[in-house]
């Protein structure tokens, strides 16, 4: 499966920038921005962290790559999948 990844960053309330990953299918309506922003949100509301302000400035789309077996089974069952990468905890 190829997949579409879209850099994110988020400022949290502590002050720290949280980066992240958010990976869809490299097709439309996934790869969509506002329905990248929406997985965004969600992922963020699950962290108890504000969604409000996760904007196209903060998620844009970087490249396309073959998705690995796990990340494609994530993405079967929720229609995304996320790589924490900075201050995520």
């Amino acid at each position: 499966m190829k997949i579409a990844v879209f850099d994110t960053y988020v400022q949290r309330p502590d002050g720290r920038r949280m980066h992240f990953d958010i990976l869809v299918r490299d097709q439309s309506p996934d790869k969509d921005i506002d329905v990248v922003l929406a997985h965004g949100r969600r992922y963020l509301a699950a962290k108890q962290l504000p969604a409000a302000s996760l904007s196209a400035q903060e998620c844009r789309f970087c490249h396309v790559e073959s998705a690995p077996p796990s990340v494609e089974e994530e993405i079967a069952r929720i229609g995304f999948a996320i790589i924490e990468l900075q201050n995520c905890d």
